[in-house]
């Protein structure tokens, strides 16, 4: 039977069969291909670690409490008054990375500084209480940070970073 010879009914079928075919293969693909997009989503694990509340309420001032976030060792830290006041006086022209305290913090509660406690040379952990400033050291070369986490001495190109943080509450600070 030739193209010609089909009646008008033979051809709207012929229109149905191929459009059923054309949704099946679409319908097909879409299938195959939505586990392998899915498979580019972060697994529920990581997606747990993208934020995480700790209770401050029993630190106290000049204390620290270390967490992990994504991996990495953060620092919250309840500063006196007097490490609030050094960190205040401290002339930004002379800083390496410019910011003032200020910047570092949320207002209304400057008492409390969250760093990521990984140094911006090449990635050791500092300690804290340490050092000419009374900061951070980083044992590994020399790097020492202020009260603000700030660069001061040392190879250290940048501050420790400040990770993404507000306060829920209180007595809660949620990182991430």
């Amino acid at each position: 039977m030739s193209e010609k010879s089909l009646s008008p009914k033979d051809e709207s079928r012929r229109k149905l069969l191929t459009a059923t075919a054309y949704s099946a293969a679409g319908i097909g693909a879409a299938c195959a291909i939505l586990p392998f997009i899915d498979s580019m989503n972060p697994s529920s694990d990581v997606q747990a670690l993208a934020s995480t509340e700790v209770d401050i309420s029993n630190i106290k001032a000049g204390e620290e409490k270390k967490v992990m976030w994504r991996g990495k060792p953060v620092s919250i830290r309840r500063r006196t008054k007097a490490e609030i006041d050094e960190a205040n006086a401290v002339d930004i022209k002379e800083l390496r990375d410019p910011q003032t305290d200020a910047e570092r913090v949320k207002a209304g509660k400057e008492e409390w500084l969250v760093t990521i406690e990984i140094c911006t040379h090449l990635g050791c952990i500092p300690i804290m209480g340490q050092g000419d400033y009374k900061g951070w050291f980083c044992p590994c070369h020399g790097s020492q940070y202020d009260t603000s986490a700030r660069i001061r001495k040392g190879p250290a190109p940048r501050n420790l970073e400040i990770p993404p943080y507000e306060f829920v509450g209180d007595t809660k600070i949620k990182i991430g």
